[in-house]
């Protein structure tokens, strides 16, 4: 995603991540304040890579309006996803959609072991809702990195605020402790609508104890 020389320098960092990741273990702890929410505005352009992955997997897009969903954030929760984070890093090979596919930016699931930041999202979104977990609090966000180049990490909206899987780290990290600028990411009533995010410094609304 987002450029050719930037995705080649990120898959050689993924690779290290892939090492360390083999003989680490995710952690991660619930804040018991509750962590910020991103707070959004309005529509704004889908991206033509989900655009595309929707018309090759039509029932991962099938969605309707409906009521906003967030994760109840147990101890067992967050370790359940903490987990399926973690295996979905180690399992897939990163690969540049260049490598992969001969194309600048192809989102997709990672059916055979390799791809980059949106298919390691598309995957453990995938894999949290076979676990349960609502769809709806469960929305791929696309940010850019500090130094200028795309990402494309999963944020998860709990009743403890918003966290972030990123294939970049085992951690599931709170979303205003990482170093992106959030540019915009599904809405939880619809899917197939994207919606911009105001700066972290805007986001001033927090999860209920």
């Amino acid at each position: 995603m987002f450029g050719f020389i930037g995705k080649t320098v990120r898959v050689l960092a993924l690779a290290g991540v892939a090492l360390l990741a083999a003989n680490a273990t995710a952690t991660a702890a619930i804040h018991p304040e509750g962590v910020s929410a991103a707070l959004t505005g309005s529509e704004t352009s889908i991206p033509f890579g989900w655009v595309e992955f929707c018309e090759r997997h039509a029932e991962e897009c099938m969605d309707e309006d409906h009521a906003a969903q967030d994760i109840e954030l147990t101890a067992a929760a967050l370790k359940k996803i903490s987990r399926i984070n973690a295996d979905v890093n180690r399992s897939i090979e990163p690969v540049t959609d260049i490598d992969q596919w001969g194309l600048i930016d192809r989102w997709d699931l990672p059916t055979d072991g390799k791809g980059d930041c949106e298919d390691y999202a598309l995957l453990k979104r995938q894999k949290l809702v076979a676990a349960g977990f609502p769809r709806a609090a469960l929305l791929l966000t696309v940010v850019k990195q500090t130094n200028g180049e795309g990402h494309s990490v999963l944020m998860i909206k709990t009743s403890r605020g918003d966290y972030v899987l990123d294939n970049l780290t085992n951690q599931v990290k709170p979303w205003s402790t990482t170093p992106y600028r959030f540019v915009k990411r599904q809405s939880q009533e619809n899917q197939n609508v994207w919606v911009a995010i105001a700066p972290k410094d805007e986001g001033h609304q927090f999860a209920q104890r």
